[in-house]
């Protein structure tokens, strides 16, 4: 029988620009040399999800046949910017008709970006049907410089400052959230729309949580995790531990360590993954910090790092001697680090719900700017000696934008190696606690005027930091204008929150 083949005709800017890759030298020789295996091989793959991170943490990503990626292989792909110009409940939050006001010509119109996939991050996704692959992008402006808001390309910056001194982070990924069973119910459109999110799902935990560590307890999630391990462990993801934490159906999840960008890499995957493998089983994976549930426990990130001396092969922060502590680098990093901890808070805590964990109420979550010894509740928990030395940051939410927070902490922890200038407030362990530059922000709205008023724009560059600012002044003067109208109760999690964050985190 006769069938009728379709010849399509890209036309330039279908799919970015012709060879854009090769003609503005974006890619290294590991890169290159990954590109030529990825086309060998593409015969084996139906589609292909080109993915980048929005500001918020997001994964982004439109679904490609495996012939149109082909050509976007090289030449890249347009993105509408839409995921930069939307708050968490999809607010309209960055003027696109008018001028922006973040110094970013081509987000005037909406005018599109270029995506171009970074060779080295393909993989096929196990088991699936079809055979589905996942690479992730890297954003450019139409003339091929790195675009302004990339979130990834912020922590490749910061990279660079550490390999010039030879230097390298180690970071180690411990993860908090919750698995629960969706009890089904409409899909939660009814009032949904830009700046009005729906019904959250309708779910219910696994277990009655609060014995931490329970065997019985891991047991009952056990269904889900142990499958999900095996299949983040297909992924390429070092996988260490599966969990039960102390809320109900609470899991922690951790990997071995990584180097910096496949750290941030890794988080993008298993946070997406969780989320999409769990839902296709009728359960529901969230990293909201506090769901709006009965007797939940938050939910933290945990950011364990150190660095590498390249030179030496030693760890940066291992004191010399049998006396064990610091090194003098390390306490210099911590230093760093708690310097400034209140201008860079809103990256690694960036929702309304994350400070509900930042409270006197949670005694393992951190208040207090200091640091300490095997110390659980301090917010930088200094652990192991010699070789194993490191720093363990616990005050991130598990939603947090993984690029951003990472290159805080590092651009914060290389200031304090090198010894430049501290901002002009102490940063040890207070003995007041009424003390606001001692204690890290309660709230949203806290941690947005110390954003505003530190050194965000020397890290993301003047338009991120812009634009965070405006992200984040439509999300919090939402949530403040919801409370204003419905008057909650002091201290609880709103229902706002809820259709805020538990189906989109």
């Amino acid at each position: 029988m006769y069938s009728r083949s379709f010849s399509p005709l890209y036309a330039e800017g279908s799919v970015g620009r012709p060879s854009f890759a090769a003609e503005h030298g974006l890619w290294n020789d590991q890169q290159t040399q990954a590109a030529e295996q990825i086309e060998a091989g593409l015969d084996e793959v139906d589609l292909v999800r080109l993915v980048f991170c929005d500001p918020h943490g997001l994964a982004r990503s439109k679904t490609l046949s495996a012939q149109t990626f082909r050509t976007v292989l090289r030449n890249g792909m347009n993105f509408s910017p839409g995921p930069f110009l939307f708050d968490t409940g999809h607010a309209v939050a960055v003027d696109f008709l008018g001028d922006p006001g973040i110094g970013v010509d081509e987000i005037a119109g909406a005018g599109n970006f270029i995506l171009v996939p970074d060779p080295t991050t393909f993989q096929l996704l196990p088991g699936s049907e079809p055979r589905t692959a996942w690479v992730l992008g890297d954003e450019y402006l139409r003339d091929g410089t790195p675009h302004p808001l990339s979130a990834r390309n912020v922590l490749r910056r910061v990279l660079c400052q550490y390999a010039k001194r030879e230097l390298t982070p180690v970071l180690g990924l411990e993860v908090e959230w919750y698995l629960t069973r969706r009890l089904g119910g409409p899909p939660g459109h009814s009032g949904n729309g830009f700046g009005t999110q729906g019904a959250a799902p309708l779910v219910e935990p696994l277990n009655s949580g609060y014995q931490f560590n329970g065997e019985g307890m891991y047991d009952t999630v056990a269904h889900v995790t142990d499958p999900l391990a095996l299949h983040l462990a297909a992924l390429g993801l070092p996988l260490r531990s599966m969990e039960h934490e102390s809320g109900p159906g609470q899991v922690e999840t951790t990997f071995s360590p990584m180097t910096a960008l496949d750290t941030a890499d890794a988080m993008v995957l298993f946070r997406t993954v969780t989320k999409q493998w769990t839902a296709r089983r009728g359960y529901h994976a969230s990293f909201m910090s506090l769901p709006r549930i009965d007797s939940f426990d938050p939910s933290g990130w945990h950011l364990n790092q150190s660095v590498r001396d390249e030179r030496t092969g030693r760890n940066l922060f291992c004191a010399e001697g049998f006396s064990g502590g610091m090194s003098p680098d390390g306490k210099g990093y911590a230093e760093g680090l708690l310097a400034r901890a209140r201008d860079f808070l809103l990256l690694s805590v960036p929702t309304v719900n994350g400070y509900r964990r930042l409270s006197a109420d949670f005694s393992l979550s951190p208040t207090r700017i200091g640091w300490s010894f095997e110390d659980r509740s301090a917010m930088l928990r200094v652990v192991g000696t010699g070789a194993s030395a490191h720093i363990e940051n616990r005050v991130g939410e598990p939603c947090a934008n993984p690029y951003l927070t990472i290159a805080a902490q590092l651009f914060a922890g290389l200031t304090g190696i090198t010894g430049e200038p501290e901002p002009d407030r102490p940063a040890a362990p207070a003995t007041q606690d009424t003390d606001p530059q001692r204690t890290v922000p309660q709230s949203l709205r806290e941690a947005l005027d110390a954003f505003r008023d530190g050194r965000a724009a020397e890290l993301l560059g003047t338009p991120l930091a812009q634009c965070l600012i405006k992200l984040k002044e439509s999300e919090v003067s939402r949530f403040e204008a919801w409370c204003e109208q419905e008057r909650p109760a002091d201290g609880e999690v709103t229902e706002w929150e809820q259709r805020e964050y538990f189906e989109t985190y």
